[in-house]
């Protein structure tokens, strides 16, 4: 059907489908998404020295994040690579620097914009550039889940804790209740402090890093953890349900870890005599039980750089920084496979590509801030308390 016929027929695209093109604001996520205007061509030979040229007109001005999942066409071009916590530290570490540009994803640019000072711009040279994870907590829901256990009665007997992988709004929640932020490498930490200061815990967002935490790391077992589902009743859970857990976990979960399976731990076994298998603690519970060896981002980095020359790594996490891993050690004979036959990126992740960056990059040189990212003061003061009590863990 042409667009014609289309306009004839007075057919309007969907809100999914205008959110998929960038240009449209989905009503159940924390993020807005706009159309930032004309971006340069993605086949634009130039890109490169564009960005090069951006970059060098900006000099001290400017600070360039690039998470470790992004691609090689923007990770090139990044002053500091690292995780989402990393990052976010290391802007709050250039204070004399009034553009941080994050690639990363919107979660992330929020987390530098609470921990930067006021005069310091965040952008996001995308704003479709979303998590999923993030989004299946939103504020609404957590504050229901807040009541539901209020009218169970163990309210006051629990803490939350929240991943850094959450929305400002989540972070604040978890500021106002007394609860704490944690990392996939100090997971662990956070708990037992969270424990010391209350009875139960409610975990945000991602129930894998929950569940895998409380009963690998610390013993407990898979009936002391519940689910807690936001799209059902009173969370899908009955009173003495929530009253016995010791675990809350909300049910959200990694569309990249999500994927891996106990099936992919068997196959790359067979396929690669004598391997190790490396996985994110966002995979599940069975994944992460088959596997050799769990870590962070940080922690798959440290484990490759420390690894002996001839071995072989079948690694759990997203491809972008796998393969980038597999050619970085190559020359010292490690071999880095990934761990599953299916290719798995980051899909809103990869939303920040070279002519994304490049766009912003030029628009800061010409003295334009787009995609700013900015937390109000209230959501930012409780956010800030929760990661505060996060960097005061022992």
């Amino acid at each position: 059907m042409t667009t014609a016929q289309t306009q004839e027929l007075d057919v309007q695209p969907t809100p999914l489908a205008l959110l998929l093109l960038g240009r449209e604001a989905d009503p159940r996520s924390e993020r807005g998404v706009e159309c930032p205007g004309d971006l340069p061509s993605p086949s634009d030979p130039d890109l490169v020295a564009r960005a090069r040229a951006a970059k060098e007109r900006l000099g001290d001005k400017v600070f360039v994040l690039g998470h470790h999942y992004q691609r090689d066409e923007v990770i090139q071009f990044a002053d500091v690579t690292g995780d989402s916590f990393k990052l976010a530290r290391e802007a709050a570490a250039r204070p004399e620097a009034e553009y941080i540009v994050f690639c990363g994803v919107h979660f992330m640019a929020e987390s530098a914009d609470i921990l930067t000072s006021d005069d310091q711009k965040v952008v996001l040279p995308d704003l479709a550039a979303g998590c999923s994870m993030a989004d299946m907590a939103t504020a609404e829901q957590v504050a229901e889940c807040w009541d539901v256990l209020t009218e169970a009665g163990v309210a006051e007997r629990v803490v939350p804790v929240s991943y850094m992988n959450s929305s400002a709004d989540i972070k604040a929640f978890t500021g106002r209740h007394g609860g704490t932020i944690c990392t996939s490498s100090n997971a662990q930490r956070a708990l037992e402090w969270a424990f010391q200061q209350g009875e139960k815990v409610l975990f945000l967002p991602d129930q894998h890093l929950g569940r895998n935490t409380a009963v690998r790391d610390m013993g407990m077992s898979l009936e002391d953890c519940v689910v807690y589902n936001p799209h059902r009743p009173n969370g899908g859970l009955t009173t003495q349900e929530l009253r016995d857990a010791r675990m809350i976990l909300w049910r959200g979960h990694c569309s990249v870890h999500g994927r891996f399976s106990l099936d992919s731990v068997k196959d790359v076994r067979e396929r690669i005599p004598g391997v190790r298998v490396l996985v994110h603690p966002e995979c599940r519970h069975e994944v992460v039980a088959a596997a050799d060896e769990v870590g962070s981002t940080e922690y798959i980095i440290k484990a490759l750089e420390a690894a002996p020359a001839g071995s072989k790594w079948a690694i759990g996490t997203e491809l972008n920084l796998v393969r980038r891993l597999a050619n970085r050690f190559a020359p010292e004979g490690k071999e880095v496979a990934f761990l599953d036959r299916t290719v798995c990126f980051c899909s809103t992740m990869n939303r920040i590509d070279l002519p994304h960056l490049v766009w912003a990059l030029e628009s800061l040189a010409d003295g334009n801030t787009v995609n700013r990212i900015e937390v109000d003061k209230e959501t930012e003061a409780f956010a800030k308390l929760a990661l505060e009590r996060m960097l005061a863990l022992p």
